[in-house]
């Protein structure tokens, strides 16, 4: 059975947790490689991980291949006053749009090679980030706190933004199963960081979206909201 955070039953529909331990390299590409190893080295992939101790997460990666497909895992808390659960794995799939931005962003930063950092010194630490690169020919990787590069600051606020829809989505996952009152605050903040801009990749989490909508045991505005962030996406 694939389990869930803290060990219980994971939603089959939404998420794939683990228990596999963090590592220096993520679990789920170690996965993916050995289930289709062919598949993956074949695949340009755009990676992104944010080492942020005392935030939630404090710890989480995401891979973008060129095909679209995209990887997620998370580490830490999922709330302020939680235990730590089991790591948080995902796979989903990118918006077109978004794909082809991350990887044109990619290319207009010189594929990480050179000077990333600012290099700028009494800046407030903002987490360890790493943007990495690698195809057939070519493999990169890039260390920062902050970047002056317009195209770097951009891909870091595709994937902070990313990283936060899929962190909502893995909360809500949680509370339709064991805390549906705490549904309605959880939607409206989503709701109110979409439209601030703040959020990417809505579609990603649809399908819990939907759970909830179709829960008639869920509270009826908090269905509601649902049904409008997925009306957002095109999703019914």
């Amino acid at each position: 059975m694939i389990r869930g955070m803290n060990g219980r039953p994971g939603n089959l529909v939404f998420g794939i947790a683990s228990q596999m331990a963090r590592g220096s390299v993520p679990g789920l590409i170690l996965l993916l490689f050995a289930c289709n190893p062919g598949w993956a080295q074949s695949q340009a992939s755009v990676g992104f991980t944010l080492d942020f101790p005392q935030s939630i997460p404090d710890h989480y990666r995401i891979v973008v291949f060129a095909d679209g497909h995209g990887m997620y895992e998370s580490t830490g808390k999922l709330t302020a006053d939680s235990e730590p659960p089991d790591p948080f794995q995902l796979e989903f799939q990118v918006a077109p749009v978004t794909r082809t931005k991350i990887f044109d962003l990619t290319g207009r930063a010189k594929y990480f090679e050179g000077k990333v950092d600012s290099g700028k010194k009494g800046l407030a630490s903002t987490g360890d980030k790493t943007l990495t690169y690698q195809d057939g020919s070519r493999k990169s990787e890039a260390h920062y706190n902050f970047s002056l590069n317009p195209a770097v600051q951009e891909l870091t606020a595709i994937f902070q933004n990313t990283s936060s829809t899929l962190e909502f989505g893995r909360r809500l996952t949680y509370y339709h199963q064991y805390q549906k009152l705490a549904l309605d605050d959880e939607l409206k903040r989503l709701d109110e960081m979409n439209r601030a801009g703040e959020i990417a990749e809505l579609q990603a989490i649809a399908p819990i979206l939907k759970e909830i909508v179709a829960d008639p045991s869920v509270m009826n505005v908090s269905r509601n909201r649902a049904q409008r962030l997925l009306a957002l996406v095109g999703a019914h």
